[in-house]
């Protein structure tokens, strides 16, 4: 079947985001189209209004209409840790955690040089300027558990070797919560041994 310039546009417009098929966009398009042309409009206006007003933080480079985000104008956070992570979402998901209350900075993304991202990409410039103004005695590296965000936790850990007086520690890695061992895949087995903490 052959649709519209139009509708084949916004189809492809659809398919080019993380995790969406031909067959998703396709079902998405027809029904923005044909049930949903409200629905349609308000998604057209929050996307053109984001694009216009959303940048980034000024300290943290997450998304905000403002010159710091929410976390970083709140006094009320410890100025002297700072965790590193590749994402917004990755914020979001340590903050509902709970337990941490230090500051963030974001990648937004990881190395990868296949893809032709260094770490120019990544902000670490703007990261080392933050750690060398002084404050920051711990930086905790959050990336994720894979080779990208392995290399660029190596990466990162080299590059601020030189700061004095800085802790550089890494999230750890292994078996989930309530998780059976027999049951949990060799790599991630190998990551808890080797982030074992000692209880006595």
């Amino acid at each position: 079947m052959s649709y519209s310039p139009l509708t084949e546009q916004l189809i492809q417009s659809l398919r080019g985001l993380p995790g969406i098929g031909i067959r998703s966009a396709q079902k998405m398009a027809l029904h923005l189209l044909e049930r949903d042309r409200d629905g349609a409009a308000r998604l057209a206006s929050a996307l053109q209004a984001a694009l216009e007003s959303v940048g980034h933080c000024e300290h943290c480079r997450m998304l905000t209409e403002q010159n710091l985000c929410p976390t970083c104008a709140d006094t009320d956070r410890d100025d002297h840790m700072l965790c590193v992570v590749e994402s917004p979402a990755d914020v979001e998901a340590i903050e509902r955690a709970g337990g941490f209350n230090g500051r963030y900075f974001i990648l937004m993304g990881h190395l990868s040089p296949i893809n032709g991202i260094g770490p120019e990409d990544l902000g670490l410039d703007q990261l080392r300027n933050r750690l060398n103004a002084g404050g920051i005695s711990e930086l905790i590296i959050a990336t994720n558990p894979t080779v990208e965000g392995d290399a660029t936790a190596h990466f990162i850990s080299n590059d601020v070797r030189s700061c004095e007086g800085l802790t550089v520690s890494r999230i750890a890695h292994g078996i989930p919560s309530g998780g059976i061992i027999e049951q949990v895949d060799g790599q991630t087995l190998y990551r808890a041994l080797q982030s074992r903490a000692k209880v006595l």
